[in-house]
């Protein structure tokens, strides 16, 4: 389960962030994810729970905003969704690609930090 190495990562990079503004808490990572990017958001979302405990950010959440697969269609002139994550073709014209415009993602979009620190010691 790779899910609980990622969890603890993106605490452990949350937890730098907060230091370097200041000290405050981090109370929640918003994270873009598509489904090809090999993390089940489920199984994250998991590992996340148990990660926070052991690392001292309880009150920290993670929001999971699940991207579509969306590719550069050559017949199509643009962007178009794919039918699915088994069949990496145009959902509209069936013209299979692996022009990639969105579906692999795993990033952070955004932290919300507190100010408890930073306002304790000013």
């Amino acid at each position: 389960m790779h899910e609980l190495s990622i969890a603890i990562s993106l605490l452990d990079v949350a937890a730098e962030e907060a230091q370097n503004h200041g000290g405050g808490r981090v109370l929640a990572i918003y994270l873009r994810l598509g489904p090809l990017s090999g993390v089940v958001s489920a199984a994250l979302l998991s590992a996340f729970e148990l990660a926070r405990e052991s690392e001292g950010m309880e009150q920290c959440r993670l929001l999971i905003e699940e991207t579509p697969i969306v590719l550069d269609c050559a017949v199509c002139q643009g962007p178009q969704p794919a039918r699915s994550i088994q069949e990496i073709c145009c959902a509209t014209c069936g013209t299979p690609t692996m022009n990639l415009i969105s579906g692999r993602e795993l990033e952070v979009t955004a932290m919300e930090l507190s100010d408890e620190h930073a306002n304790a010691s000013g």
